[in-house]
């Protein structure tokens, strides 16, 4: 997605502690143009399996998940990271580590929303160490849900999340790719995979 990869060249920061700020494209303000490309693009990816639903977490999967899933003409479901006293039970439950809220993060989705005979694909902001991904598929399974695709904005390479997804055994696409990233080489990116 050139769009994308333009974007991040133009706005990516690299931030201590290998961060790469991409606030004004995903993660705080939205571009509804680009919005609505990464969720064609998903679209076009996915549409092949067949989901009935498009899985992510709040928040910053929220806008590209929602996009896709309009593509799709499928709804789409949140996980939350507080669970609400409203929430009907059971409700399906995981723990992923977050380095940018510096600890592990508490994830819950109803089973209101999401259960067997649910084919789900999950779309995220950032694919890096994997671990979100990895408690989203952990939900899917205890629901009885059939995980059917893995899908991120932005693929940090160098992490190497990728692999350490390899054994859910479905496609995992991203739109743009980091290949490394560096105070002196700046940003190095490329379409996704």
């Amino acid at each position: 997605m050139e769009s994308l990869v333009q974007a991040i060249r133009e706005q990516g920061v690299i931030l201590p502690g290998g961060f790469l700020k991409v606030d004004g494209l995903v993660n705080h303000q939205l571009l509804p143009h680009l919005t609505r490309e990464m969720g064609q693009q998903f679209a076009a990816r996915f549409r092949p399996l067949a989901p009935n639903k498009v899985l992510t977490i709040e928040v910053s999967g929220i806008a590209p998940a929602i996009s896709a899933a309009m593509e799709l003409g499928v709804p789409m479901v949140y996980a939350r990271k507080k669970k609400p006293l409203t929430m009907k039970e059971p409700a399906f439950t995981a723990q992923s580590v977050s380095r940018t809220k510096g600890g592990t993060v508490d994830l819950f989705i109803s089973s209101e929303f999401l259960g067997a005979g649910d084919r789900v694909v999950v779309i995220d902001d950032f694919l890096a160490s994997g671990g979100t991904l990895r408690a989203l598929s952990g939900i899917i399974a205890q629901s009885g849900a059939t995980l059917l695709g893995l899908g991120c904005v932005v693929e940090k390479q160098f992490e190497e999340g990728r692999a350490k997804l390899a054994d859910l055994n479905v496609p995992i696409h991203t739109l743009a790719n980091i290949v490394r990233m560096s105070e002196a080489e700046g940003i190095v990116v490329e379409a996704g995979r």
